[in-house]
């Protein structure tokens, strides 16, 4: 039989020889979903043995993990916002830093509350908001726990990712607030959010798909673009941001392992936020806000495409890092 400090120690050791990131972090994580404790538990009994059943799953699981699968695939689930999210192979990892997302959006809404003279306590009522590449569903998700009265639409081209989404929506009981749509970028969700109809959970089937390689030049037009009125509130987005260049520089984990379609915004890296950013001009009302994260060194391509007249309070937010990480607008 092993013990837990034995099977702990174990662990920590083979990821270290691995070399992987944060082995302690990975042996403790992947032991908490084994045995279905939690971190007190086990450093408070050090000497409970662990059945051979479970010894021999956690070892299978930390070669996996030696091996570059990513933690959070072999526990199938991520923090985010202080919720836990379920997370696949069809969808990219929530990261710490799109928090910055989340508190720039509410941050920016409630300025926006105060000074149009409204109350303080922001809830969302009336609000209409889009988060476009929802993924998992974490910043849909995190915005609908944090504006309960808000309506809330979340897109993705990936039907697998939009499964993920939903699952994750009514893990958090938000799923009658939240639309989740199988489409590219605003397309099939702005002309019915701007009618008022309900959306149900399908996808725009006809939508043209725009792949993370596309270049602006191959992107077309919306039926969306070309004829909804302004209707949304904020318009919130983590867009594909890595240029297919820098696949090689990738740690393993996020290369072979995350999906290619949330990862890459063509060659560049940035070919997506000038599609984004123009429908997101014609169809935010006056005085809605735009807050994209920003890929490591994307800011000097992507803030020019914010030097319009119909754009105005545009400000940077970086991470803890001091990586600009959020660039915020809003509309004339």
């Amino acid at each position: 039989m092993t013990d837990i400090r034995g099977a702990l120690k174990q662990g920590i050791t083979e990821l270290r020889n691995a070399h992987v990131l944060s082995f302690t972090l990975a042996a403790e994580l992947l032991l908490l979903h084994v045995l279905g404790r939690d971190r007190t538990w086990i450093y408070s009994h050090p000497e409970a043995e662990i059945s051979p059943a479970d010894a021999d799953r956690f070892f299978k699981l930390i070669a996996r993990r030696a091996s570059g699968e990513p933690t959070q695939h072999l526990t199938g689930k991520q923090e985010f916002w202080g919720l836990e999210f379920e997370v696949t192979p069809e969808v990219l990892i929530p990261r710490p830093e799109t928090e910055h997302l989340i508190e720039v959006a509410l941050d920016r809404l409630v300025v926006r509350e105060l000074r149009a003279g409204r109350k303080q306590t922001l809830t969302g009522e009336g609000l209409q908001i889009a988060d476009i590449g929802t993924g998992s569903g974490c910043i849909a998700i995190a915005l609908a726990k944090e504006l309960p009265s808000a309506t809330i639409y979340a897109t993705d081209i990936s039907a697998a990712a939009i499964s993920v989404a939903r699952r994750n929506g009514a893990r958090h009981s938000v799923s009658d607030r939240i639309h989740f749509l199988e489409c590219n970028l605003l397309d099939g969700v702005l002309h019915r959010a701007a009618a008022g109809t309900n959306i149900s959970d399908v996808g725009a089937q006809h939508a043209a798909p725009l792949q993370g390689t596309a270049a602006p030049t191959a992107v077309h037009g919306s039926r969306t673009t070309d004829h909804a009125p302004p209707s949304i509130d904020l318009i919130a987005s983590n867009p594909p941001y890595i240029g297919r260049p820098e696949a090689a520089t990738l740690m393993r984990e996020v290369r072979d392992h995350e999906p290619e379609i949330a990862l890459y915004g063509g060659e560049e890296g940035y070919e997506l936020y000038a599609e984004l950013i123009t429908q997101s001009a014609a169809h935010l009302k006056p005085g809605g806000l735009l807050v994209l994260e920003l890929g490591h060194d994307s800011l000097p391509a992507v803030q020019p495409l914010l030097d319009a007249p119909i754009w105005t309070n545009v400000a940077v937010t970086n991470d803890l890092a001091g990586i600009p990480r959020v660039i915020a607008a809003e509309k004339t």
